[in-house]
């Protein structure tokens, strides 16, 4: 989900996909038991048992569901033994491709189900009979038997030799994909959670600080293998105090593997000034940061360099040799060749921890505070498990992470005693400790640098892997939980909060990326149309370096190697010409497409045959900025569950029969009309039920929404941005959450007049509201101060909105009984907060920036006694009045935990 907006938008994507399908598909064994499930249910549904009518499908269904029965209850243990097994792995590889066939039947019954829904109320019986019969009933049912038939065969065949490995119930070799490593990071690191490392930082402090005869800036290396800890030592010295005192300008920049070199220029100085130079041609570039850095003693990182290329590094350093004299810059580097090509100093070789220092990192992670003195049993044994980690942090890290919370000796025994630790390993490996950690997850998360929750979810349901709840939770839900799950293993990290909190990106570490790459094959393939020796087992493809010089030939032979494709990327958008053709070519030769990503590329229209794939779940069409129209066929998709049309600035209109999308849940939307489509048939207001978030995104001439918004009585997520002529919300939203209005000029949310204000029932289940650059808005509307939406408010943020006065007349505001968060920013007209603020009593942060005019805090501050953070920033008077002692406001806050005025936390002695 990425898009082009003109307002900074903190959860903008890069792109995540290929190291996701890794995660996602590709422990043939553990995903061989979630499909065997999601088969199960699949199967077992009525709706597939209702359209199944004829006897001969329902037989074969059944025996369908027997054979898979008996396969799953073996498949658990087939997960342990695979290890240092390939006729096993084998086997589980096979059994996997007949499962695939299954669903790709059983779907087709599921389509013909929602067809016949759809057509229910809307007089097209006729084609549906049609669907099902193939111009006659009896030759569709006798073709779906025996296809049912020869599926079932296929898979009694490859179960049968489940046998020979005495299971218990309860290959081809392919190159490893070259991958850009591509990555981004931050120079903040907590010093309290690092261990071990306070020689080595000492040691490079001693090394910054020493001055050079040769040469006005040194560079200094510093070398290691992945998951050792370079960037974390890195983060330790850049924001060390005698550091910060030394340079007189610090920056930091993530390099990776592409060294391109106007990129580092652009990133160098946005570090060094905060401001950003995307369009600045290169010229004006190298005079900037020559301007930036001449007799200026800096501190540079150049973080993750893979790149040799010397030429690039002499281009780049004949910019910043102008720094005075002892200005340095530290290249954190994997390969010693690196090392030697840009360092002028000897080299700073990082070594692993000492086992005392692991066990102690190792404790931290794997137990709560303190509470490690209670196991020693399980201690000992964690001193044989960090053993085998040969001193990488990382490694540590992961594996305590997994037996966090573990207190059974059986689950830290498996760990110890695993069979990975005896598979042959190349020097300094560290894949078996990582492996095992993504072994121990439970199996429906062994489906997955920089993710983005909503994208990544997204592709989840795309390719089924969500498994529903028995408590009915909703998918997006299930979703957050996974992701948190795996956060929690240390397969993620880096959580950076957007929106309210709702939308959120974090990262993989690139030896986590590593093991992506070592599980996802030979399912997953990055390929170019001159790529050899395809597997016939791939199915999630990305296809890079699409060149447009390309033959005809060359291509249609490319895509004559891939057979039962799930997935296509398109991973560049320099396509030319031959765009159209590359889409066409995918749409009619791999029908069963769950997942097709199209973001970025050119095309003035879909094709119509877009309607032939039945299966697909997720379609992405975003930033095509020539696309004019959408074929009203694409509103046969009716197993489509999230469409993406952001950035589509050409986009004339909607489909007119979008309504009859019944499984849509994610809608993302630009479009020129001025009024979204009128839903008049009672099929399209049931249909839209299914929706749950709904992005309208730079609708320059939208007026109006969707009349038949009324119905969305299941939408959770709202977000108008850029709509400058929108004048109204949508009315009677019952289930919505989360609701954010960005740069809606006309929008006047505070009319209390009754033409435009809302009913009280209209946003009940409001959790989180942010507006900003709304200049119409001087006080909130009169409903979000009202039962039931007053009872479940938990965040609330005002910014930008230069006519905002106040939160409410009187004291409604005070209404906001469970507000957790409170934001204002960039409100110059906010004079006062309400005086009766210490009835918010369940709030916990509260965020004041930029409001100048704001010169006091009420005094029932004292009351707040939840809150836990306070932050002042741009609003000089009243930090003036906020400083610790001396300030005029300081008692009325001093019981808040964390404190930060203009960016600097107060330590209070």
């Amino acid at each position: 989900m990425a898009f082009a907006l003109s307002s900074p938008l903190p959860f903008l994507l890069s792109d995540p996909l290929f190291a996701l399908f890794s995660f996602v598909h590709n422990m043939a064994e553990s995903f061989a038991f979630n499909i065997a499930d999601r088969l199960l249910g699949k199967a077992t549904s009525l709706v597939v048992e209702q359209v199944c009518l004829a006897r001969v499908v329902y037989s074969e269904l059944e025996n369908l569901k027997a054979t898979l029965s008996t396969v799953r209850a073996v498949l658990l243990d087939a997960e342990e033994q695979q290890v240092n097994n390939h006729q096993l792995t084998d086997w589980l590889g096979k059994l996997k491709d007949c499962f695939y066939d299954a669903e790709d039947v059983l779907d087709e019954f599921e389509y013909g189900s929602l067809l016949r829904v759809v057509a229910s109320e809307g007089g097209i019986k006729r084609k549906v009979r049609h669907f099902f019969s193939s111009s006659n009933p009896l030759a569709f049912r006798f073709k779906m038997g025996n296809k049912m038939k020869e599926i079932r065969e296929k898979l009694d065949k490859v179960a049968a030799d489940a046998d020979k490995f005495n299971l218990k119930k309860m290959g081809v070799n392919v190159p490893v994909p070259v991958l850009n490593r591509k990555r981004e990071n931050y120079s903040f690191v907590r010093a309290s959670d690092v261990i071990g490392r306070d020689d080595d930082k000492e040691n490079i402090i001693q090394l910054l600080m020493q001055s050079s005869d040769e040469e006005n800036v040194s560079v200094l290396p510093l070398v290691g293998i992945g998951g050792l800890g370079k960037t974390t030592l890195a983060k330790l010295v850049y924001n060390d105090g005698r550091v910060v005192a030394h340079f007189e300008k610090r920056m930091w920049v993530c390099v990776s593997d592409e060294f391109d070199v106007k990129r580092l220029i652009k990133e160098i100085i946005a570090s060094a000034t905060e401001e950003k130079c995307d369009d600045l041609p290169m010229d004006v570039l190298q005079r900037r940061l020559r301007n930036e850095l001449d007799d200026r003693k800096f501190l540079l990182i150049l973080d993750d360099v893979w790149s040799k290329n010397r030429d690039k590094w002499l281009e780049l350093k004949a910019l910043l040799d102008g720094g005075a004299k002892e200005s340095k810059i530290i290249v954190t580097t994997r390969d010693k060749l690196v090392a030697s090509v840009m360092g002028t100093c000897p080299m700073y070789e990082l070594k692993g921890l000492s086992d005392e220092e692991c066990l102690s990192l190792f404790i931290k992670c794997a137990f709560k505070d303190g509470r490690d003195k209670q196991y020693p049993r399980l201690v000992g044994i964690g001193k044989d498990i960090i053993k085998k980690c040969k001193g990488l942090p990382l490694a540590v890290r992961t594996l305590g992470g997994l037996l966090y919370l573990k207190a059974e000796e059986k689950d830290w025994l498996r760990v110890r005693d695993s069979e990975i630790w005896k598979l042959e390993q190349k020097e300094d490996d560290v894949l078996p400790a990582l492996k095992l950690s993504y072994d121990e997850l439970p199996f429906y998360l062994k489906q997955y640098y920089r993710f983005n929750n909503f994208a990544l979810i997204e592709m989840w349901m795309g390719q089924g892997l969500i498994r529903p709840s028995e408590q009915n939770e909703e998918m997006e839900d299930i979703g957050n939980r996974y992701i948190n799950e795996l956060l929690k293993k240390s397969f993620f990290q880096d959580v950076e909060e957007g929106i309210s909190g709702i939308f959120y990106n974090f990262k993989m570490h690139d030896l986590v990326h590593d093991l992506a790459l070592l599980v996802a094959q030979p399912e997953c393939s990055m390929l170019n149309f001159d790529s050899e020796n395809i597997s016939t087992k791939v199915r999630h493809v990305s296809i890079l370096e699409t060149d447009e010089t390309k033959e005809e030939e060359t291509i249609s032979r490319f895509f004559g190697k891939l057979n039962n494709v799930r997935t296509i990327l398109f991973r560049d958008s320099d396509v030319g010409s031959k765009c159209e053709s590359f889409v066409i070519t995918c749409l009619l030769r791999f029908k069963y497409m769950r997942v097709l990503d199209l973001q970025d590329l050119s095309f003035e229209e879909l094709p119509n045959s877009i309607c032939n794939l039945k299966h697909l779940r997720y379609l992405d069409l975003s930033n095509n900025q020539s696309i004019k129209r959408l074929s009203n066929s694409i509103c046969k998709l009716h197993h489509l569950q999230t469409l993406n049309l952001m950035g589509c600035d050409s986009l004339e209109e909607l489909p007119r029969d979008i309504g009859k999308m019944m499984s849509l849940k994610h809608l993302f939307v630009t479009t020129q009309q001025m009024a979204f489509p009128h839903i008049e048939r009672e099929v399209g207001r049931r249909c839209f039920n299914s929706l749950r978030i709904l992005f309208i995104v730079e609708c320059l001439n939208l007026e109006s929404l969707m009349e038949g918004m009324r119905s969305f009585t299941t939408l959770r997520t709202l977000m108008i941005v850029e709509c400058p002529r929108l004048s109204s919300l949508p009315k009677h939203l019952p289930a919505l959450e989360n609701l954010i209005i960005i740069d809606c000029e006309s929008l006047d949310l505070g009319n209390r007049n009754g033409e435009t204000e809302c009913s009280i029932q209209v946003f009940g289940s409001l959790r989180s509201l942010l507006i900003s650059w709304l200049p119409k808005l001087e006080i909130l509307p009169r409903w979000l101060f009202q039962v039931p939406t007053s009872n479940n408010l938990l965040y609330l943020s005002i910014e930008n909105c230069e006519n905002f006065r106040a939160l409410s007349e009187e004291e409604e505001s005070l209404s906001l009984t469970s507000l957790d968060t409170l934001v204002t920013r960039g409100c110059s007209q906010l004079l006062a907060l309400p005086e009766g603020m210490g009835h918010l009593t369940a709030l916990r942060q509260l965020q004041i920036e930029h409001c100048r005019n704001l010169a006091a805090l009420p005094e029932e501050m004292r009351r707040l006694t939840a809150l836990t953070q306070l932050k002042i920033e741009g609003c000089p008077e009243l930090a003036e009045r906020c400083k610790p002692r001396t300030g005029e406001d300081w008692n009325k806050i001093a019981h808040v935990q964390d404190i930060y005025l203009d960016g600097q936390k107060i330590q209070v002695t």
